[in-house]
């Protein structure tokens, strides 16, 4: 059994997911002169899927490049990335509070979708899986779009909102996984950790 695997995400909440099912981990973050956001741009008419399971592969190349630059001790290494999808719209980061009020107001009394796709490498064997989640907003006010927007906590999350912060209130309904949602789906995570011998 591996005693513990490097994590390429800077999201707090992955790192809080792996400490909830016992993975001891380090972070691999980017390099200062590393353009790691230019990953994440959708390509035109690119689907949530195939845009979802790019970017990780992307984020999992780099990653394994600069574990091998720093001449780090070898360890399974994992990434993940998350994209919420209003039908074939892929809505990422807001740039601003303003571009937050947009993807709010598309939310609004609608469901959508939440994919969250998880690669390991270790060694050459790479492992990965896409957890698909649907969650369903009530219908929002322009005040509390306004509101929840100028809370900040919308700023760095794909479809302007955190499961598992204030937006929790304006939630109706979840299908899929929870922790998937929040950026890192534990189960479908915990099994590709057991096939590459890291205990969870």
């Amino acid at each position: 059994m591996k005693n513990f695997i490097y994590l390429a995400s800077q999201s707090p909440r992955r790192s809080q997911l792996l400490d909830q099912i016992g993975v001891p981990h380090t972070l691999l973050l980017p390099a200062p002169d590393e353009d790691a956001e230019s990953l994440e741009l959708a390509l035109r008419g690119e689907s949530p899927l195939h845009y979802v399971n790019r970017v990780t592969a992307r984020k999992l190349d780099a990653a394994v490049l600069r574990l091998k630059s720093r001449q780090l001790p070898l360890a399974p290494v994992l990434c993940s990335d998350t994209t919420v999808a209003l039908g074939r719209d892929i809505l990422g980061k807001p740039a601003d509070a303003k571009d937050a009020e947009r993807m709010l107001q598309a939310l609004s009394g609608q469901t959508h979708r939440v994919l969250t796709a998880v690669a390991i490498q270790s060694g050459r064997k790479r492992l990965t899986t896409v957890s698909v989640s649907r969650v369903t907003f009530a219908a929002l006010s322009r005040a509390q779009i306004k509101a929840y927007a100028r809370s900040g906590e919308p700023m760095g999350k794909a479809g302007a909102y955190g499961v598992q912060g204030l937006a929790a209130a304006h939630i109706s309904a979840i299908e899929g996984s929870y922790s998937g949602i929040m950026g890192l789906p534990v189960h479908e995570t915990a099994v590709l950790l057991r096939q590459v011998g890291v205990r969870c």
